[in-house]
């Protein structure tokens, strides 16, 4: 399931909303997917902690909701669906990804 803040059917919420913001990500505390981390900490009581890329299902596809490992995801695309990633999520990585 994706959690967040005005959600479209594709997981898209009302902080990022492009055809390619599609991914949801898992939070390392709770474990659970969300559309960004705004929606995360504002919908929980902390703060969203980064998971680490070794994880199995860091990222969840929003348009076919196939769970994607971290090098799946890396590559641009979802591997099941072919849906295109936004690529300036680059910029927020080290705010969802703990590389040990």
């Amino acid at each position: 399931m994706i959690y967040g803040i005005g959600l479209d059917g594709e997981g898209r919420c009302r902080h990022y909303h492009t055809a390619c913001d599609v991914v949801a990500l898992k939070c390392g505390k709770c474990q659970e997917y969300f559309a960004c981390y705004q929606c995360h900490d504002q919908l929980r009581n902390h703060l969203f902690e980064p998971v680490s890329v070794a994880d199995d299902t860091p990222v969840i596809c929003g348009s076919c909701r196939h769970l994607l490992t971290y090098e799946e995801y890396k590559k641009g695309a979802c591997a099941y669906c072919h849906h295109a990633f936004n690529p300036k999520c680059q910029l927020h990585e080290t705010i969802y990804f703990l590389k040990e």
